[in-house]
C-alpha cells in the first residue's frame, strides 16, 4: 500500500467510524426510551432493556454501515477538494479511478460484514428480541409487583404491597387474599414478607412474618382468625406457554432458509413470495453498497470556488429514498403483485444507472459537475434570501 493509499485510508476511516457510531447511538437512544416504557409497564427487571437493545444492534448496523460508508468516502473526497489537494493529485496524473482503490477496499470488507449481519446474525438476534418481549408480556421474566397496587395472580390470588426496599427483597405492609380449592378464601395481613422460589415452576412461596390470617371455608360457622410469627403462603404463577419456534417472520430467517422456502413448491404461494422478496431485498441492499463510493465521489467534490454542502445533503436523501423504495418493493413483491426479482432489482438498476452517469460526468467530462445546476440554483436562492433579510437593508441604509 502506497503513502497515498494510507492517507486516503485515514481520511475515510475517521468520518466512517464517527458517523457509524453516531447513527448507532441515535437509533439505540430512540429505542431505549420505548423499551424502558414497555418494561416498566410490564413490570419487568431493568436489566432486560440492555439485553433487548443488544439484540437490536445487528439490525441497526445493517442500516448504519451503508450510511457510514457513504459519508466516510464523501467527506474524504470533500476534504481533498476543498483543500485543493485533489487538484494537485489530478495534475500529477492520478485519476479518479485510482483514487477509488482504497474506498473500494473499505466497501468490500464492509459489504461482506453487512452480508453476514443481515443474512445470518440479524435473524437470530431478532428472534431473541421477540423472545424477550414475549417473556415480558407473559411474566416469565419475573415481573415485579407494583407498590401500592392490587396485583392479581391465577386462581383468585390478589396481593398488595405498601413498601418495597432492597430491590424488592424486603417487602412491608402486605395484604393477600386467595381463594382455596374447597371454595373458601384466605385473607392475610403481615408486617413484612419475602418471595421465595420453589422447585415447582408454577408456584412461589410468599414467606410472611408478624401478621394475621383469616380463613373461611364452606363448613365454617364463622371465619377462623390466626396470628402468626412466620407463615409460608403458596402463590400460583401464570403458566407461560413456550415461545414459538424461530422463523415465524421473515426477519428471523437466514438467507439459505429464505432460499429453501422460496423454492419449496409445498409452501403456500404467499409464503414463497414473501421469502423471495426478503431474500432479494437483503441482497439488493448489500449490492447497492458497491455503488456508494461512486456516488460519494460524484457528490463530495463541489464546483470550483464553492464550499457548498449540498452534495452531503443530497447523498443522504438519495440513499434513504432508495432504502424506502426497496422496502415498498419488498412489500409489493411479498403480496405477489409483482415478481420479487423484478420488484427489487429494477429500482437497483435505475439507481445504478443514475450513480454511474453522475460518476461519468465528474470523472470523464471536462468541467463536468453532476449537480452543477442544483448548485447554481441553490446559490441564486441563497443570494435572493440574503438580499431580502432586514439586517442587510439596515446595513446598506447606514
Amino acid at each position: 500500500m502506497t503513502s497515498l493509499d494510507r492517507y486516503m485510508a485515514r481520511l475515510i476511516a475517521v468520518p466512517l467510524i464517527a458517523n457509524l457510531v453516531i447513527a448507532l447511538m441515535l437509533l439505540v437512544i430512540d429505542r431505549m426510551r420505548i423499551l424502558f416504557s414497555f418494561v416498566a409497564t410490564e413490570g419487568g427487571p431493568v436489566s432486560v432493556v440492555w439485553q433487548m437493545l443488544a439484540n437490536l444492534v445487528p439490525e441497526y448496523l445493517g442500516l448504519g454501515i451503508p450510511i457510514g460508508l457513504l459519508l466516510g468516502v464523501l467527506l474524504a473526497f470533500r476534504r481533498l477538494a476543498t483543500s485543493s489537494e485533489l487538484d494537485v493529485l489530478r495534475a500529477v496524473g492520478i485519476s479518479y479511478t485510482r483514487l477509488l482503490k482504497v474506498p473500494y477496499m473499505f466497501t468490500l470488507g464492509l459489504a461482506l460484514l453487512n452480508l453476514a449481519i443481515v443474512g445470518f446474525v440479524q435473524p437470530y438476534a431478532r428472534y431473541a428480541y421477540e423472545g424477550l418481549s414475549y417473556e415480558l408480556r407473559t411474566g416469565a421474566l419475573g415481573a415485579s409487583i407494583k407498590v401500592g397496587e392490587f396485583t392479581t395472580f391465577p386462581k383468585g390470588a390478589t396481593v398488595r404491597i405498601e413498601r418495597s426496599e432492597d430491590q424488592g427483597r424486603k417487602l412491608s405492609g402486605i395484604f393477600v387474599h386467595a381463594n382455596t380449592a374447597r371454595g373458601g378464601w384466605t385473607a392475610v395481613t403481615a408486617a413484612t414478607g419475602q418471595f421465595l422460589a420453589t422447585d415447582n415452576p408454577d408456584e412461589i412461596i410468599f414467606r410472611l412474618t408478624k401478621g394475621t390470617l383469616i380463613s373461611n371455608e364452606p363448613g365454617f360457622s364463622v371465619p377462623r382468625v390466626l396470628t402468626f410469627t412466620s407463615h409460608d403462603l403458596p402463590i400460583p404463577l401464570p403458566k407461560a406457554e413456550s415461545f414459538r419456534n424461530r422463523g415465524g417472520r421473515n426477519l428471523e430467517l437466514t438467507l439459505p432458509e429464505l432460499v429453501r422456502i422460496g423454492r419449496d413448491p409445498r409452501s403456500p404461494a404467499m409464503l414463497r413470495d414473501t421469502s423471495r422478496a426478503a431474500f432479494h431485498f437483503r441482497l439488493a441492499e448489500v449490492a447497492s453498497m458497491f455503488l456508494l463510493p461512486l456516488l460519494a465521489l460524484a457528490l463530495g467534490v463541489p464546483p470550483k470556488r464553492s464550499s457548498s454542502a449540498l452534495g452531503v445533503f443530497l447523498a443522504i436523501v438519495m440513499i434513504v429514498t432508495y432504502h424506502k423504495v426497496n422496502e415498498y418493493a419488498e412489500s409489493v413483491g411479498g403480496l405477489g403483485l409483482i415478481d420479487p426479482f423484478v420488484a427489487l432489482w429494477v429500482p437497483f438498476t435505475v439507481f445504478a444507472g443514475l450513480v454511474l452517469w453522475m460518476y461519468y460526468q465528474i470523472a470523464f467530462v471536462p468541467g463536468g459537475q453532476p449537480i452543477g445546476a442544483l448548485e447554481r440554483g441553490f446559490s441564486t436562492l441563497g443570494k435572493a434570501i440574503s438580499r431580502r433579510m432586514p439586517g442587510q437593508k439596515l446595513r446598506k441604509a447606514s
